[in-house]
């Protein structure tokens, strides 16, 4: 549908015309249609749609040619933009026919203006659709609405552009720029800028014309003008079409197909086809009513004549085929709705269906997850109590292998539930003040080594311009820097890695970075680039390489799409790769306070713990990293004896393991803290922390450790309960 057409088609209510009997229906009706017009702009088709229904057989009961023009104006226009161009034209026609039979110039402007947009939009024929747009700007014209005027214009700039036809759709833009920078509606300005973007796509302007296209978008995203946004989307998928970036073209064509999807439903588009049907057959009825109306006025004229006989056998035999036609089509309609009716009964299956596949998935993953993480926290646990109790098995590599391994499967897991997770939409991005160097330099810290063992030089360049503290959510960017730095130095040996940021754009509050990963290691063949971001497929690997698998590229381009971004990929064998990507940040005015890192526990000493675990193994590891700091222990196998054993003794703090037979560590939490135990309790867990805090939090307990964790970790979070609680 064109851009410009709502604009033109809801428009406020003309001077009533007609007999004095007839003015307060006539400005009833129009009520009616507007109040149709004002649901139509909010997207409730299916509102507007039934109320331009009863107006239209409101305006047949008083046989008004304005209104009934006006009323079937307003349902093609619905039609319309669900792209339903045969009934649209239908209902576009009879609205012109009424509106030939009387003099109003700005009806007609409007009617012809909505045929021409079906030709051009629907792709019927857009040379119909052109002169169908002469005609309606001879009549805006003709009104000397400016306003009309320059929607005229636009239209048929729209459409010679889309033919390729530059010479006129530049001249008819060029006449219409002036009004539009003047006065211009956002309907307006985002129709010129727009074109004006195509136009610069044509004569080889890229730059300019991806600019005039993020400000169309920006139009359309802070009007709400959702219908315009997805035309927003094609124009740019066709721009990088034209430059071969096929890669964007395929984002914006799935974007612009996902709000297309989300505007225009299918469950709509049976209901238009049901309601034209519906039309039709009232139709029918009224032609029916009136044909008995005349026949009875015939047969009180002529009942004294001898063919009163024959006209009645006429007007019985046209009101049959008028009763035949009306039943057959009744019959249809029935028959339509049944199988609507099935459709969506078989609709709404799969998705319930679909629905539950999804749910069973989360939940695999989860109990997957759950099930791996802990024998992991035993085997990473008893191989560090191996390395501390014979200290000759420390540089042995059969136990740093196993060590590694461990390490390596736990990474696995959770690359899979973060996928996941941004697969079921569950990750939120949070706002949270930051330094972006000292992010940085955390990152380089952690990817030193692997610099080192392929005696790679790791630079890192951050444009000054850039300012000192950030907004934003620092977790998920470390990750993707992170992933793409040790990438980069996982496959470049004896070469450089250089980590870049620079201040690309300031759009009001919004500081737009782009960030980029270069290296000049082996490179990726071209073959191979359009798959690089598909999740398990790895490229380029030697036969010692063993490490990775194939999530780090997808879970990048993921969280670079979480952050409204998109990361682009640059690559020839042997000579490197460059990954680039831009996200906006907000600049903070918030100090930053700085933690200092806590390196002993020596306070934590001779403390009392109670270890609540079913699992021996993972009592066993607990305990000894207790015992190796010097704490006093206990460990109970279930929540029945956890209550039993804090009867006669008193703890400084309770670890408690949530997944447990019999009673489980929420419930037990909860009859600990009603008997009156104030005692910090911290949750042992192998799930993932997202899935089960606001259950840990609600039963009592004070903070989460996520199994398998380092021993720092866990005394350092004992050590902030005991503060808290002194």
């Amino acid at each position: 549908m064109s851009d410009l057409k709502k604009i033109l088609v809801w428009m406020l209510l003309l001077p009533l015309l007609g007999y004095a009997q007839q003015v307060s229906e006539r400005k009833s009706i129009e009520e009616q249609i507007n109040k149709a017009g004002n649901y139509f702009n909010q997207g409730d088709y299916a509102r507007a749609l039934e109320m331009s229904k009863v107006a239209l057989k409101r305006s047949y009961k008083i046989n008004d040619d304005y209104c009934l023009a006006h009323a079937y104006n307003a349902i093609g226009v619905v039609y319309d933009e669900f792209s339903e161009a045969k009934y649209a034209l239908s209902f576009y026609n009879k609205a012109l026919e009424h509106a030939l039979k009387i003099e109003n110039d700005s009806l007609k402007d409007w009617i012809y203006s909505n045929l021409g947009s079906v030709y051009y939009f629907n792709k019927i024929d857009v040379k119909k659709g052109i002169d169908y747009y002469k005609k309606a700007l001879v009549y805006a014209q003709k009104i000397n609405d400016s306003t009309q005027i320059t929607f005229g214009k636009l239209n048929l700039a729209s459409a010679y552009i889309s033919i390729n036809d530059f010479k006129n759709g530049v001249a008819y833009l060029k006449d219409s720029e002036s009004f539009v920078k003047r006065r211009g509606i956002p309907e307006m300005r985002f129709t010129f800028t727009s074109l004006s973007g195509i136009y610069n796509t044509h004569i080889e302007k890229p730059e300019l014309a991806l600019k005039l296209y993020d400000q169309a978008v920006a139009i359309a995203e802070k009007y709400k003008l959702e219908s315009f946004l997805v035309n927003a989307y094609d124009n740019i998928a066709e721009h990088y079409k034209v430059y071969e970036q096929f890669d964007l073209e395929k984002q914006y064509r799935a974007k612009s197909k996902a709000l297309r999807n989300e505007l225009y439903s299918q469950e709509e588009k049976a209901m238009l086809n049901q309601s034209a049907t519906q039309i039709q057959m009232d139709e029918y009825k009224i032609q029916l009513d009136r044909i008995e109306l005349e026949n009875e006025k015939q047969l009180q004229k002529l009942q004294e004549s001898k063919t009163v006989l024959w006209l009645g056998l006429v007007l019985g035999l046209a009101l049959l085929i008028l009763v035949f036609t009306l039943y057959r089509t009744n019959r249809f309609r029935q028959k339509a709705n049944a199988d609507l009716l099935l459709a969506n009964q078989e609709l709404k299956a799969a998705k319930e269906k679909a629905e539950e596949a999804s749910q069973l998935k989360t939940q695999f993953v989860s109990t997957i997850t759950h099930e791996l993480r802990t024998p992991l926290y035993g085997v990473v646990g008893i191989t560090d109590m191996l390395a501390d109790e014979h200290p000759e098995l420390k540089d042995s590599s059969h136990l740093n292998s196993l060590k590694f391994s461990a390490r390596y499967l736990l990474s696995l897991v959770n690359d899979i539930l973060q996928l996941n997770k941004i697969e079921e939409k569950k990750i939120n991005l949070e706002k949270v003040p930051f330094v972006l160097t000292d992010e940085i330099e955390i990152i380089r810290n952690s990817v030193q080594y692997i610099a080192t063992n392929n005696n790679n030089e790791l630079i890192i360049n951050i444009d000054q311009n850039i300012p000192a503290r950030l907004l934003g959510d620092k977790l998920r960017l470390s990750q993707i820097i992170m992933n793409l730095t040790s990438n980069a130095l996982k496959f470049t040996r004896d070469g450089w890695v250089k980590v870049e940021a620079k201040l690309k754009d300031v759009r009001g509050s919004v500081y737009e970075i782009q960030f980029s990963v270069q290296d000049n290691g082996v490179g990726i063949s071209p073959n191979d680039q359009s798959k690089i971001f598909d999740m398990f497929v790895q490229v380029g690997r030697s036969d010692e390489d063993y490490q990775g698998t194939g999530l780090g590229l997808a879970i990048v381009q993921k969280l670079v799409t979480l952050f409204g971004g998109h990361i682009h990929l640059e690559s020839s064998l042997g000579k490197g790769t460059t990954f680039t990507f831009c996200i906006g940040f907000e600049k903070s005015e918030q100090e930053i306070l700085v933690t200092p890192t806590q390196t002993s526990y020596s306070d934590l000493v001779h403390n009392k713990i109670l270890i609540v675990e079913d699992n021996k193994i993972n009592q066993l590891v607990t305990q000894k990293i207790m015992d190796k700091h010097h704490m006093q222990c206990d460990i109970v196998a279930d929540g029945f004896e956890a209550l039993k054993i804090v009867e006669t003794r008193s703890y400084d703090v309770i670890l408690m393991d949530i997944n447990m037979p019999g009673m489980n560590g929420y419930e037990t939490t909860k009859r600990l803290r009603a008997i009156g135990i104030k005692t910090p309790i911290i949750a042992l867990t192998a799930f993932d922390k997202d899935e089960v805090k606001s259950e840990v939090y609600a039963s009592g307990m004070n903070d989460i450790m996520i199994k398998p964790f380092e021993a720092n970790q866990l005394f350092e979070v004992i050590q902030k309960q005991l503060i808290e609680v002194n």
